[in-house]
């Protein structure tokens, strides 16, 4: 449902509107208008049944008085099939009635920064979102997901988007799945193996090559966490920086962007990834500064935060941590593999600090994890003298 905070008129649609009504209709909708203030309409079909090409032409000239496209809010999966067919999703903003679901009882599979991923039942999961944003994440992800999907990256694509509560969630059909983090947490004596896996899984996501302009830049996307963390890092630290992020050659190899072992599903023996709103391309070095990111930085000035949100412990994510790099790496001698590590590292705290000064603000630790990570930033930039791997 579209956020009635936002500067619109709601419009019910109800019932069948046909030939035989479609001028009554338009009728109604002009004198609503009339008294909106300028507001432009949001048209709610809840309550429609049907609606006809007569229909469909009263929207139409409704739409041609605003410049921006119009919301028909609440459609059911019959009638958004004709809008659809009649190509008039890519005249409207035509968004479905999304059918409500419960997750109380449900296992959880994982949390991740933006939700929670519940098993529905032995066939589906659900991630649920915290963010009002929801719905737009969803369907962006779709978008990417298929783009993945198309190359060859073993990627769930979520088949459906369902109300939880308040929140919003993208539904998948995963047989007999569960995250690499549970099956870490069921047999960690298997640690190596799932290790293994996911290492492998990380070289075929950067070994695929996508189309040019699918997917977003990863080097922009940390070029602009550089221009964010100018705030507070010395300029002479930020031009050293960005003379480091500007001589890494720009690629379309495929970059997951969050790729801990949350967000990937063993599903039949096989990996499968999931959360894909941060895909992108580059260097791979971009997606390994980002898996230091997510299993290092939040536990040094809150011990117990790899517990609390991966449900592992520090000294397991240190292990996944050094074996992946190790792994993907094919067991380099150790002075080189501290190299490679270093240059992921100095990634990381450039994405957490960017995290700190974005959406942390105001919170406990901030002003403390904020000075730790400018410090590790600039000791990691007297050593580091490149990034691209």
């Amino acid at each position: 449902m579209a956020n009635d905070s936002q500067e619109y008129i709601r419009i019910p649609l109800k019932g069948r509107i046909d030939s035989n009504n479609a001028h009554e209709i338009r009728q109604q909708v002009e004198a609503a208008l009339a008294e909106a203030d300028g507001k432009p309409p949001l048209f709610d079909a809840s309550e429609l049944i049907s609606i006809s090409s007569a229909g469909l032409r009263v929207l139409n000239i409704i739409r041609k008085q605003y410049t921006e496209p119009l919301i028909v809010d609440e459609v059911s999966r019959d009638v958004y099939d004709i809008f659809e067919i009649t190509g008039f999703t890519n005249l409207f903003d035509v968004r479905r009635r999304m059918r409500e679901i419960s997750v109380d009882g449900c296992a959880v599979l994982g949390k991740g920064y933006f939700g929670t991923v519940y098993r529905l039942d032995a066939d589906t999961v659900v991630k649920v979102y915290h963010t009002p944003d929801a719905v737009a994440l969803i369907n962006n992800e779709q978008k990417l997901s298929k783009a993945a999907f198309l190359k060859g990256i073993p990627t769930a694509i979520c088949y459906d988007i369902v109300r939880v509560g308040n929140d919003y969630g993208s539904v998948f059909e995963l047989l007999d799945a569960a995250t690499y983090f549970e099956q870490i947490r069921r047999t960690p004596e298997d640690r190596q193996a799932i290790v293994a896996s996911y290492a492998r899984l990380l070289k075929q996501i950067h070994e695929t090559e996508m189309d040019a302009d699918t997917l977003p830049s990863a080097k922009e996307r940390f070029s602009g966490y550089l221009d964010t963390a100018q705030t507070v890092l010395p300029q002479e630290a930020c031009a050293r920086f960005r003379s480091l992020l500007n001589a890494v050659p720009d690629s379309n190899h495929a970059l997951h962007g969050d790729c801990h072992m949350n967000n990937v599903m063993l599903v039949n023996g096989e990996p499968m990834l999931i959360d894909m709103d941060t895909l992108a391309v580059g260097n791979a070095i971009f997606d390994l500064g980002a898996l230091f990111f997510c299993y290092k930085p939040f536990e040094e000035d809150e011990p117990g935060n790899t517990e609390r949100v991966f449900g592992i412990s520090a000294e397991m994510a240190d292990y996944i941590w050094n074996e992946t790099l190790r792994v993907y790496f094919d067991n380099p001698e150790p002075s080189v593999l501290t190299g490679l590590k270093h240059r992921a590292e100095l990634l990381g705290w450039l994405s957490f600090l960017n995290r700190m000064l974005t959406d942390f603000q105001g919170r406990p630790l901030t002003d403390v994890r904020t000075e730790h990570a400018v410090r590790h930033i600039e000791e990691l930039l007297d050593i580091v003298t490149e990034l691209a791997i």
